[in-house]
């Protein structure tokens, strides 16, 4: 029996995903309140436990395999599969950085996954008390130094003009962070959903970034 060990599971996108799937099989959380007669009554739901996580997990995965856009790292759709080497860490590494920050490559296509650190199992659920998530796009590509003009009239003059300038900063710079990052690669699984994707100015590659609804170390 082949086991998968978690090391990033998205609650927030199975939270958005599941209600669109199976409108029933969501359960209430936070604080129910209620009045009877002179008592307020509070009742409070647990936060999943880690069994029932995964089993919600698994559902929105089998739904976007059967009926979804789920595609490959080559041909993504809305969403993408992929096994692949990659690294991993917060990002920048010497900050207490909201932003986990996987890359690798396959084929032709360099692979960048980045999300909010505290979706990573085993973080404190407090990591992110204030602030955007890290998952969404704009506060990930200023994180990853993305968003800023580049003067580099080679990345300027090497992407057909089809994209504009930002969207060439941003390609470029997934690229050098997820081909930058430092530390022994780990065998991973994951399910993201696509961001962007365009051809590099680097080398005649493709660049990919997604936001994972789970990366899991594999054999």
């Amino acid at each position: 029996m082949s086991f998968k060990y978690y090391l990033y599971v998205s609650e927030a996108k199975i939270d958005m995903l599941l209600p669109q799937i199976d409108p029933g099989f969501g359960r209430k959380r936070g604080s129910e309140f209620g009045v009877d007669l002179k008592v307020l009554q509070v009742k409070r739901f647990s936060e999943p436990a880690a069994g029932e996580r995964l089993s919600r997990l698994e559902l929105v995965v089998r739904h976007l395999h059967d009926h979804g856009d789920l595609g490959s790292v080559e041909e993504p759709g809305q969403f993408f599969w992929g096994l692949l080497p990659m690294r991993w860490g917060p990002f920048p590494a010497e900050a207490a950085s909201p932003l986990v920050f996987f890359g690798g490559r396959t084929g032709r296509t360099v692979v960048g996954l980045g999300g909010s650190v505290q979706h990573v199992v085993g973080s404190a659920p407090d990591m992110m008390e204030h602030g955007i998530s890290a998952s969404l796009m704009p506060p990930m590509l200023d994180a990853l130094g993305g968003s800023a003009e580049l003067e580099d009239e080679y990345v300027a003059d090497a992407v057909d003009g089809d994209l504009d300038r930002a969207d060439r900063a941003a390609l470029a710079r997934v690229h050098q962070v997820a081909m930058g990052l430092r530390g022994p690669a780990q065998n991973v699984e994951f399910v993201a959903k696509r961001l962007l994707r365009g051809e590099s100015p680097y080398a005649g590659e493709f660049v990919l970034l997604g936001s994972p609804l789970y990366v899991a170390l594999v054999d």
